[in-house]
């Protein structure tokens, strides 16, 4: 049975514009995660922990003791009764945090759409993810196994609360306003993201001059990101509403136990979507050319184009605030000729931002500036858009759990583009071809696309049809 607000277009337009200028702000709250803690500050923070860790290890047990300035040689660790190099933790850390979220989130999509508390259980995450942010601050000396926990809660919660967010983006949009208020939504997060890197970055760069270490500096970001995602969840929170009634009672089965029992019936029932999961498949191959693009583009910078860290931030920070300008761009586009050709034509920009990227000379910054910002036009928007026509094809009533699907699948195919760049490196000897092998996940994913009937999916549903795909 349907609630006042189960269907966007019954609102009244003012409240469904309220809510959805309040969604959008969870998209500027949780960007520091992913920006600021995970690609720019824990990772070598964290492998620093873990080598004083390693050196008191072997100082206490007459060891020889590991080269200072390698994490790799001898500096070795040991966590659940396994041994491995200090500098592999961040690495390992980041596979079985996926590992973790690949079991974790469909339950908690199913639970979402079991009790259709998707309000609360955004909190519940959003706020749990930021005090573990912040107790990041307390990792310090030679105790890295807590920041592997902490990050492992955050990580978590992070997953988590953006599944239960991407569920609302049917209930507060008509088809047709979807577009416009994903693509605003990624851009806003990008622009909030690089807000707070660039103070964080501010203090990280003056740190001798305000008299304190990068260590201090490294921890006084993390307090700021956790701040910061707590503080502009509050905004959403007080302005998205419920809007479908539970899936039913539990009849003394546990909420957990329900949540699978929907996961169950969700996954048996994905099967009659074909045209849904094809998408799905087209989307998760080109995601994962722009997340590698993405993740590499500072390695790429360094090893192979002999840039400086000075350099490195600032093409950081330039990719953060063009990619807001690109995701307003998609979003403006779209409107236009729809999301499908949007998207389109963004890989096929994406083919020729990598192929440039290929003939960037070391040494030159300009042209890495250039492909920096070519990064960011598209970077935002393809992934805004990919999100908002998914949610076209999405069954009513389980959104949750089809965004659970749709993050785990991301996730879990995250291995390709890593894969395929350090093996043509490796084979190659240069990161040169390497980048330029991932142009086959752009090329792969705009093919696919095109054979996707887009609208004979949303119609499969049983979703309203938009004017424009």
């Amino acid at each position: 049975m349907k609630v006042k607000g189960d269907d966007p277009t019954d609102a009244t337009t003012a409240g469904r514009r309220r809510e959805q200028r309040g969604w959008v702000w969870y998209d500027v709250a949780n960007s520091v995660f992913p920006t600021s803690v995970i690609t720019v500050f824990l990772s070598l923070y964290l492998t620093s922990i873990a080598e004083n860790a390693a050196k008191a290890d072997s100082a206490l047990n007459g060891a020889t003791p590991c080269a200072g300035d390698n994490a790799f040689d001898r500096c070795d660790v040991t966590l659940l009764g396994l041994q491995f190099p200090a500098g592999s933790l961040w690495g390992y850390l980041l596979s079985v945090a996926t590992v973790v979220q690949v079991l974790v989130l469909p339950v908690m999509g199913a639970i979402a759409d079991r009790t259709q508390n998707k309000k609360k259980m955004l909190g519940a995450f959003a706020f749990t993810g930021s005090a573990a942010t912040i107790a990041l601050a307390t990792v310090e000396g030679t105790n890295w196994k807590l920041g592997v926990l902490l990050f492992v809660i955050a990580n978590i919660c992070y997953g988590s609360s953006v599944v239960v967010y991407y569920a609302f983006l049917p209930e507060i949009a008509t088809p047709d306003e979807r577009d416009a208020v994903s693509s605003r939504g990624w851009a806003f997060g990008y622009l909030g993201g690089g807000v707070a890197l660039a103070v964080q970055l501010g203090i990280t760069l003056s740190a001798d001059s305000l008299g304190i270490s990068s260590g201090d500096a490294a921890r006084i970001a993390f307090v700021i990101s956790g701040i910061w995602w707590a503080a502009f969840t509050i905004i959403p929170l007080r302005a998205l509403t419920e809007h479908q009634n539970p899936h039913g009672r539990e009849h003394g089965t546990s909420v957990i136990s329900a949540g699978f029992k929907e996961l169950g019936t969700t996954l048996r029932q994905a099967k009659a979507f074909p045209l849904t999961l094809a998408f799905l498949g087209t989307y998760l191959i080109y995601t994962d050319g722009i997340a590698t693009v993405a993740n590499v583009s500072a390695q790429y910078g360094s090893v192979e184009l002999k840039f400086e860290q000075q350099t490195l931030i600032t093409v950081i920070l330039i990719v953060q605030f063009v990619a807001f300008l690109g995701g307003v761009l998609h979003g403006f586009v779209a409107k236009r000729v729809g999301a499908k050709k949007t998207i389109l034509g963004s890989l096929l920009v994406w083919i020729v931002v990598i192929t440039a990227a290929f003939f960037v000379q070391a040494g030159d910054e300009m042209q890495f500036y250039l492909v920096a910002a070519g990064i960011g036009i598209v970077l935002g928007g393809t992934n805004a858009l990919s999100r908002s026509l998914f949610s076209q094809m999405v069954p009513p009533g389980r959104e949750a759990q089809y965004f659970s699907l749709y993050e785990v699948g991301e996730r879990s195919t995250s291995w390709l583009g890593p894969l395929v760049f350090a093996g043509v490196g490796q084979a190659t000897g240069s990161l040169r071809p390497a980048i330029l092998a991932l142009i086959i996940f752009f090329v792969a994913g705009f093919v696919l696309l095109i054979f996707v009937p887009v609208r004979r999916a949303i119609k499969a549903v049983g979703n309203p049809e938009p004017t424009l795909v």
